[in-house]
């Protein structure tokens, strides 16, 4: 397949979210509280006001940027965030409206039960499912035991009607545990992606030393951490859980050994490169490079493909334009476009 990759803009603070709210506009989030908008023609860079109180500790910080199918200039655009609970934090999902270049009306929608005393482990990535339902991901926040307690959400995919309030056909709603939880027993999820034309929902997760995940996400279902797993421990040569596999347990659809440190997940559905729709992108943190891979129609992975690793950059963000391309940020503080190389010559 041939592309070239073009830089838009640098010297940014890990810019870790992104979505197009316009043609040529650009929304992102950087880690240390900032929303900005990106024009992709100028490659100007405006920040925009918010007022958002965010630990930007660790692995916490301003995180995910997601509009709904269909957005519109003044609908509401939601992202997720670690919020100040005293000295320590709490994934919570928000939203607000932009207007005169701001972003105002903003709203905590959950602020979730996940306080923990470490700054790990926050998720969170973010996807609707196009029949008025959100999703987003919250790690075990470096305390393992969370991943098997559905008791907090803490290690859990959440699911939530556009409003903030519970579904009624959520798994746990009549009980078992928190209403708001469609998935538990993960470790720490940072891509989610919505496949509206078969109607599923993936993720990909971190696992420990070795074991990264990519999850078919289904209600209710009980995903394993850290009772199985396919990692080791960091301290030594030493398997994390009981086994690989367990009853009552989902295994994962693909693992990655060694580990690639997934930072997103996008499910291409454009037009510019149509040998690639229907396949799943990864962000690399640890190995660097931009993760493929193709599916069958049933969803089983059938090939894997490491593309920009020439780049040498921890890839973070993922989204795609009306075009097709793809643009992607890094944690040294870029923003890149990938497109077809016939565009160098319009």
């Amino acid at each position: 397949m041939e592309y070239q990759v073009n830089l838009l803009v640098d010297k940014l603070d890990i810019p870790w979210g992104m979505v197009f709210t316009g043609q040529t506009e650009l929304l992102f989030t950087e880690k240390n509280g900032r929303f900005n908008l990106l024009d992709t023609k100028t490659g100007t860079v405006k920040n925009l006001q918010t007022g958002l109180q965010v630990h930007n500790e660790g692995q916490g910080g301003l995180l995910d940027v997601a509009v709904p199918p269909g957005f519109q200039h003044g609908d509401w655009i939601y992202f997720t965030y670690s919020k100040p609970q005293g000295r320590q934090a709490a994934t919570a999902l928000a939203r607000g409206r932009l207007s005169g270049g701001n972003l105002v009306d903003l709203q905590d929608l959950l602020v979730t039960r996940s306080v923990s005393v470490t700054d790990q482990h926050f998720g969170s990535r973010i996807a609707f499912d196009g029949h008025g339902h959100i999703y987003f991901s919250i790690g075990d926040r470096g305390e393992r035991e969370n991943g098997q307690d559905p008791a907090n959400h803490a290690g859990s995919i959440l699911r939530l009607c556009m409003d903030g309030s519970v579904p009624g056909d959520n798994p746990f709603v009549k009980g078992g545990g928190l209403a708001e939880i469609w998935s538990y027993g993960h470790r720490n999820p940072q891509g989610l992606a919505y496949d509206h034309g078969r109607d599923r929902l993936w993720s990909n997760e971190h696992g420990p030393r070795g074991g990264d995940e990519i999850n078919r996400i289904e209600r209710g279902e009980n995903y394993g951490w850290p009772a199985v797993s396919h990692g080791m421990e960091y301290w030594g040569p030493v398997a994390v859980g009981e086994a690989t596999h367990k009853e009552g347990m989902v295994a994962p659809v693909k693992v990655y050994i060694p580990s690639i440190a997934p930072g997103s997940l996008l499910l291409y559905e454009g037009a510019a490169f149509p040998k690639w729709r229907g396949n799943l992108f990864s962000g690399a943190l640890k190995m660097r490079h931009l993760n493929r891979v193709v599916l069958d129609g049933a969803g089983i992975p059938l090939q894997e493909e490491r593309l920009l690793m020439e780049l040498n950059e921890r890839i973070r963000a993922l989204t795609e334009s009306a075009e097709g391309w793809l643009y992607f940020s890094t944690d040294s503080g870029k923003i890149y476009v990938l497109q077809p190389l016939a565009v160098s010559g319009e």
